[in-house]
């Protein structure tokens, strides 16, 4: 038990304090009361969809507690839930915070991962708005984000189409093999190790998202939070379409010999890798280049082509496959 005894008002003046009113540009355009009052008032902006959006982020689940660094459980808790915005084509306004742990956990842990969320909370131009506390034995966070779109720009998951080009951006993979790398290591690596960046502190593509969303692009988009096998059958089923999947030209992790792993481990882990947060999008021939090409330095790929079945087919030794979804489901019993 701690000697430092925290109450509520105690924690929420920590938050408080690491979230001083006003935040910034953004909070001054959106938020009209925010964290001190009942409840927040948001002001949308005119001739603007708003976007709503939670996530869990679950001690046990999402992180482990002696493994994962409390900044980068605040960074990821927020990138995870702005990453969905980015899907939309939005632009992330505020957030709610609702936040359950341990009072062992009320003091050093908590300041750390305060920081984390407020440097992610800077670096998305995303504030907080409010939320709720509670004492509780595991760590429990939830992630309310608002954001907003102008009207009918909105990018669904709805909209591929019999002979879209299907494109994600960045590298698959990453998060998954910078997690196996987090398991084994008998102490933390670095931080600062690139294996580990992705896992620890994933960036929301959001000016990509915005881009293809304003030019009118994209016909659907999705953030790769579960797995590419399973997030583009869930694309797939949205659009009522099915997919034809060029696996040689999967933007896949290097894994390095030191994990001792089997030949085509690498394509393994691009398929069914899940937390890469990379965006996941279909648009119609001749819009993009059909070959390898970048965003503003983040690397974009074309990996494949709708089609007007209903299943994710892939070719093996000239034989068409179906690619089962075998990314992350929470449902799903593990071993």
């Amino acid at each position: 038990m701690p000697r430092n005894r925290q109450n509520e008002g105690a924690i929420l003046r920590k938050i408080a304090d690491r979230f001083p009113s006003p935040q910034g540009p953004a909070f001054r355009r959106s938020i009209a009361l925010g964290v001190g009052d009942d409840a927040a008032l948001f002001r949308p902006k005119p001739r603007h969809q708003a976007i709503l959006t939670c996530d869990w982020f679950l001690e046990g689940t999402h992180f482990l507690r002696a493994k994962h660094p409390p900044d980068a459980v605040g960074w990821k808790c927020l990138a995870r839930a702005v990453s969905d915005v980015a899907a939309m084509g939005g632009t992330p306004c505020c957030f709610l915070l609702s936040l359950a742990l341990p009072e062992t956990h009320t003091g050093r842990w908590l300041e750390l991962f305060l920081k984390g969320l407020h440097r992610a909370s800077g670096k998305f131009q995303c504030a907080l708005a409010g939320g709720d506390t509670t004492l509780q034995d595991e760590i429990l966070i939830n992630v309310t984000v608002v954001g907003e779109v102008p009207t009918g720009l909105a990018v669904p998951r709805s909209g591929a189409r019999e002979g879209d080009l299907i494109y994600v951006s960045g590298t698959l993979g990453e998060a998954e093999l910078g997690l196996q790398m987090l398991r084994r290591a008998k102490s933390f690596p670095s931080k600062r190790h690139p294996l580990l960046k992705k896992h620890l502190y994933p960036e929301p593509r959001l000016e990509l998202g915005r881009w293809l969303a304003r030019k009118k692009i994209a016909t659907a988009m999705m953030d790769l939070s579960d797995g590419l096998s399973s997030d583009l059958a869930k694309l797939c089923a949205a659009s009522g379409v099915g997919a034809l999947l060029d696996q040689d030209h999967l933007p896949a992790v290097f894994v390095p010999r030191s994990f001792g792993r089997r030949v085509d481990e690498s394509r393994q882990l691009a398929l069914h890798g899940g937390d890469d947060y990379e965006l996941l999008f279909t648009a119609p021939p001749g819009k993009l280049p059909s070959w390898p090409w970048k965003f503003k330095k983040l690397p974009v790929c074309p990996m494949g082509v709708i089609t007007s079945g209903s299943q994710v087919v892939y070719f093996e030794s000239g034989k068409p496959l179906i690619l089962p979804p075998r990314g992350w489901d929470p449902f799903r019993k593990r071993g």
